[in-house]
């Protein structure tokens, strides 16, 4: 394949809008097509580490999501008292900042946005694509708008349920993973300058664990991520008091913290479903990135970081190898580095449900923050 020239991205959420900025910055023609015409995000807060920040400031906008979130001294685990057992300070990632910090989703979309604004990127809102036609020197692409369209290649960055992989891979289908994650913003106290971790007591009637993450001077999440067996659903109005039940026994700040969980609408629930794809992924020229090819649980903090890293190599890639080589380059450099996120965090969340079968989690988080500070 020759070198791509003029690129379709389906997805504008954290990876699609990263790799289009990385690509017009190399001089290479991309479009965004994003199924939400409001372009919206919910509003809750999301954890990201030295590797995040890289990726970031390769793209230009490290220093925007500084300014736009809350850098804090690291992570720390707790007992359910609120007895601090250990402390993973952050370091200096790289240019001089700091390599731990909370900001809220709609805070990063914003800093995304703005640039992809600010480059003069081409973003169809409220549009996706209805069929994908590989030709194989070119792929032909029609849109819902009734639009179309021709590219040396179609890049899917539509998250967990992505449409994209729908019609490469029509078996790959999230899976759940017998645990949910709840969330929801609270005042910030003064003087918390660290994400913590509670390890949860089976004795509280929840496995699983809990804790909080700075995201600006005044404002915090807490995050539970619990055992849900039979992947439940719940009512809207029920959420909250569901919340509270399983933040009931922790002490500490976050049982303090806990006692601001009151606005059902304001709770975010969702069950954790995860779908790991294998070498390669990508079929001809079209090519998954971010949750689309790797989604997996929490448990690290690296949701995000995995689909900006994306972003960057694949438009490295891009920029200097034909296209065949480009993917296989990506992939060579991405793989086992996803992998190693996802296989550790379902590994994280299973200890959680089996404390009696755990490991270490405090070691297996220190030593993939350490490796996940290298640059990929």
């Amino acid at each position: 394949m020759a070198q791509a020239r003029k690129i379709c991205v389906i997805g504008g959420g954290v990876a699609g809008l990263a790799v289009a900025i990385g690509l017009h910055q190399r001089g290479i023609a991309v479009e965004v097509a994003e199924r939400d015409k409001d372009w919206r995000v919910y509003h809750v807060g999301i954890i990201v580490q030295a590797n995040f920040v890289r990726a970031l400031n390769a793209l230009g906008v490290g220093e925007a999501a500084m300014q736009a979130g809350y850098a804090y001294r690291g992570a720390r685990f707790l007992d359910s008292t609120g007895v601090v057992l250990a402390e993973l300070p952050g370091e200096t990632a790289v240019d001089g900042l700091p390599s731990d910090l909370g900001l809220t989703r709609p805070a990063l979309h914003k800093v995304l946005t703005d640039k992809v604004r600010e480059l003069g990127i081409p973003v169809k809102l409220g549009v996706t694509f209805t069929s994908i036609e590989d030709a194989g020197d070119h792929v032909d692409v029609a849109f819902s708008d009734g639009s179309t369209g021709r590219y040396d290649l179609v890049i899917g960055a539509d998250g967990n349920y992505s449409a994209v992989r729908g019609v490469l891979w029509p078996e790959a289908r999230p899976q759940y993973t017998g645990q949910g994650v709840w969330r929801y913003n609270v005042p910030r106290p003064a003087g918390l300058e660290w994400s913590d971790i509670y390890i949860g007591d089976p004795r509280n009637g929840y496995n699983g664990k809990a804790g909080y993450c700075p995201l600006t001077p005044t404002e915090m999440y807490i995050f539970a991520v619990v055992e849900e067996r039979g992947n439940p659903r719940f009512a809207p109005e029920t959420l909250a008091d569901e919340l509270r039940k399983r933040l009931a026994g922790y002490g500490g700040l976050l049982g303090e913290a806990a006692r601001h969980v009151t606005d059902p609408k304001l709770v975010v629930y969702r069950p954790l479903e995860a779908c790991i794809m294998p070498d390669p992924w990508y079929k001809g020229r079209v090519v998954l990135i971010g949750d689309a090819a790797h989604s997996a649980t929490p448990h690290l903090g690296q949701g995000a970081a995995m689909a900006v890293e994306d972003a960057v190599v694949l438009a490295e890639e891009l920029a200097g190898k034909d296209t065949d080589a480009a993917l296989r380059a990506f992939m060579d450099r991405r793989f086992e580095r996803a992998r190693l996120v996802g296989t550790s965090s379902i590994q994280l969340g299973e200890w959680e449900m089996h404390p009696e079968q755990a490991g270490d989690p405090v070691e297996v988080t220190d030593r993939i923050r350490r490796k996940l500070a290298e640059p990929v």
